[in-house]
């Protein structure tokens, strides 16, 4: 994923795109983990026709074909970023769910499909899209917040804790970042040549719009400062899939990714507007 610097450098690699989902549905934010020669990706499934995410895990062998499609976590609230986390022997995910009001780690109990409520990580802020790493000595936990819309795409917060259970201290500097085009993470954090990059996404022109690197030169309790790349934008070779790119995630020697395209039918037009009438019947009852 280190090398994926630029919409050029995007160009350059062979991508291989899973099967469309059929009509109204998509699968978003993976995240990988090989395990005995087979490489797990945890998504969000989505269906526009009740607007609750989930999430699957998709299983593929060494040569990177797809063997199984299945449920991984369903919950009552919206879930979406699985972001997975391998701790001492134990493999633990930590999804997406603000609309929850708490930040759920989960707990393998029978990998890759049955997960548990292992604990709950107290912060300042309902975080969105918390994206952990492990660096010198301590966790740290990038969000931002659900707080405002605005918020939500250009409050860069972080927090830093002994364990990945915590406790969780906020940063006394947050929002460390306030920008809509580098603060809301989207993707999994390395570190190279001993600083912890994260992808991070511009959200400027739309949500999701492109992958920005941010490239934090001084991250303590005290401290953060930061640097960001240039937009890595959908390159024209992914064909319909360029209005927005959205997560940069690595597994071992693959890098997954995510990007969106438009679509615009019928049923869809049908469905807002049967959700609008639906609320101003609501609102004059």
């Amino acid at each position: 994923m280190e090398t994926l610097v630029s919409t050029a450098a995007v160009e350059a690699q062979a991508v291989t795109w899973l099967a469309e989902q059929g009509p109204l549905r998509f699968l978003a934010d993976p995240f990988g983990v090989w395990r005995e020669g087979k490489l797990y990706v945890f998504v969000e499934t989505y269906d526009y026709r009740d607007r609750v995410g989930a999430i699957d895990v998709l299983t593929f062998d060494a040569e990177l074909r797809l063997i199984a499609h299945e449920p991984a976590l369903r919950e009552p609230w919206h879930l979406s970023y699985p972001f997975i986390v391998e701790v001492d022997g134990e493999t633990f995910m930590l999804p997406e769910a603000h609309r929850s009001g708490r930040l759920t780690l989960y707990r393998a109990e029978d990998f890759p499909a049955a997960w548990s409520r292992h604990s709950v990580l107290e912060l300042d802020q309902i975080p969105i899209d918390a994206t952990p790493v492990f660096h010198e000595g301590l966790w740290w936990l990038f969000y931002t917040p659900a707080t405002t819309r605005a918020d939500k795409v250009s409050a860069l917060h972080v927090a830093f804790a002994p364990r990945l259970t915590g406790p969780w201290t906020p940063h006394p500097r947050n929002p460390v970042r306030y920008d809509a085009s580098s603060s809301r993470p989207g993707g999994t954090p390395l570190v190279i040549d001993g600083l912890v990059v994260l992808p991070v996404q511009d959200c400027r022109r739309t949500y999701g719009g492109a992958i920005r690197l941010l490239r934090i030169t001084v991250l303590t309790p005290d401290l953060f400062e930061a640097e960001v790349g240039e937009p890595i934008k959908a390159p024209a070779s992914f064909g319909a899939h360029t209005a927005g790119f959205h997560t940069l995630s690595s597994a071992g020697s693959v890098t997954l990714l995510d990007a969106k395209r438009r679509h615009v039918s019928a049923r869809t037009l049908a469905l807002d507007a049967g959700r609008e009438l639906r609320k101003l019947a609501a609102r004059t009852g």
